[in-house]
């Protein structure tokens, strides 16, 4: 069964300009950047620790070097470019939390944040239960934080 896919992602704009997109499921926060044409992997210079991230063109000074909203797992973390952009996969240190951004201080609005958290809880609900079909479900309401609800995550 498929999973249920982040419905859109998340941009992060400065000065009309596009830094980053971002989007997440219940195990990862996935980050999008789009990369000057021509750059190569081989250019990048990427760090990803537990709760910061560096990202920059080499010999260039970074072009993001900024603490994440939360604590990921480094070790399971990876980063690849294709088609000009770069894509940072961040594996959550605490599964099906809910984060309101990837990066600290750069929140999503009240509203965005509550259909992130409907999405998850279902995405939670389909990892639980694969015999079900969660296609048309919805969940009416302020949703439960899908890492505590009901004892928490199953591991």
């Amino acid at each position: 069964m498929d999973k249920l896919a982040p419905s859109e992602r998340h941009s992060y704009t400065y000065n009309e300009r596009t830094i980053y997109q971002w989007d997440q499921t219940l195990s990862e926060v996935n980050i999008y950047i789009e990369v000057p044409k021509g750059v190569r992997g081989k250019q990048l210079s990427v760090e990803i620790k537990p709760s910061h991230i560096i990202v920059g063109i080499t010999p260039n000074p970074p072009y993001l070097d900024k603490d994440l909203a939360h604590r990921v797992i480094s070790a399971e973390s990876f980063w690849t470019l294709e088609d000009g952009t770069l894509h940072l996969q961040l594996c959550k240190a605490e599964k099906g939390k809910p984060w309101r951004s990837a990066i600290a201080g750069h929140e999503i609005s009240a509203s965005d944040e509550e259909q992130e958290r409907q999405r998850l809880l279902l995405e939670r609900f389909q990892e639980e239960h694969p015999g079900f079909d969660f296609s048309g479900a919805s969940v009416n309401g302020q949703a439960p934080d899908a890492n505590t609800f009901m004892g928490g995550m199953k591991t």
